[in-house]
């Protein structure tokens, strides 16, 4: 069962109205102070921020466009090995700086004639309901801060590298963006908690961590694969199972490690219709016929 809790460091506000990001003892910025204070600015700008309002722009230092331009550098070789044709297309079409970190109204202005898609500030995790029924207004909620520089690979957490390089390319294709909306106005649709935990599961599965065959070539299309240095080279070793809704809903899985399972999809069109179809026709009584129990995603 997919947990989006688990994925953020809790951000709070306190009374006098300091906003601060609360990383865990694990987190590779836990004891660096500069990282702390910078995460909390950048999470503070977000928590002001109302739909309407000019998105906060981030003045990323030297530093943090250094480690967008690394990564950007890394995931492209290894996006022409790995990725499937739609995300590339999309990518390209997108067109997104690679030596610096975009700003979030930069990502939108590039998306709106391509899919009319919007991105938003968000200072960390957003409630499972609103962020998910806000795919289905063509909105997505993004995280603006850069991971830590120790570790420019790797991140224990959502940060604007996997927002904008995994989600964001995606959205520049008609095809993945549909999907999206569809499951936003599926968890618009539905009403009670077991419902919605099921179509999250789904989209874990699938825009999270997806597969696809091209032709003999199995393919990643899932940003949570397309994003991380790490997963992308593994994710061919894993048990590869065909779609399987029921199976998604229920199993087991660890959300802090590489997915040992992954389900794929015979080609682009069954992904399409499929998947689409599967938000298309969820609501409430999808779990009792999907005979999903819900798993458990273990981490912290």
């Amino acid at each position: 069962m997919f947990e989006e809790a688990q994925l953020y460091s809790p951000v709070t506000q306190g009374e006098d109205g300091r906003v601060e990001v609360h990383l865990g003892a694990d987190h590779p910025g836990f004891h660096d102070e500069a990282y702390r204070a910078r995460r909390n600015a950048i999470a503070a700008g977000a928590v002001a921020w109302s739909p309407g309002d000019p998105v906060p722009q981030v003045a990323y230092t030297e530093a943090e466009n250094a480690i967008w331009a690394t990564v950007s550098r890394e995931l492209h070789v290894k996006h022409e090995k790995y990725a499937c044709a739609e995300y590339l297309q999309a990518k390209e079409a997108l067109g997104l700086p690679e030596d610096q970190v975009p700003q979030l109204d930069l990502v939108s202005s590039r998306l709106q004639p391509l899919t009319d898609w919007s991105y938003w500030p968000a200072p960390g995790l957003v409630e499972l309901r609103e962020f998910y029924g806000s795919l289905g207004q063509r909105v997505f909620h993004s995280t603006q801060y850069v991971r830590h520089p120790s570790e420019p690979l790797y991140t224990p957490e959502p940060d604007v590298i996997h927002e904008v390089i995994g989600h964001g390319n995606m959205l520049a294709s008609p095809r993945f963006a549909g999907l999206k909306e569809a499951a936003g106005k599926a968890a618009l649709r539905v009403e009670t908690p077991e419902a919605l935990q099921a179509i999250a599961d789904v989209f874990w599965f699938t825009l999270e961590f997806g597969v696809l065959w091209e032709g003999s070539e199995l393919k990643a299309y899932g940003a949570g694969i397309l994003s991380s240095y790490g997963e992308i080279e593994e994710f061919r070793g894993m048990e590869i199972r065909p779609l399987d809704f029921a199976e998604m809903a229920s199993i087991e899985y660890d959300i802090t490690k590489y997915q040992p399972v992954l389900y794929a999809a015979a080609s682009m069109d069954e992904l399409e219709s499929r998947v689409g179809e599967f938000f298309a026709t969820a609501d409430d009584d999808t779990p009792a016929r999907l005979g999903a129990g819900g798993g458990v995603a273990a981490g912290s």
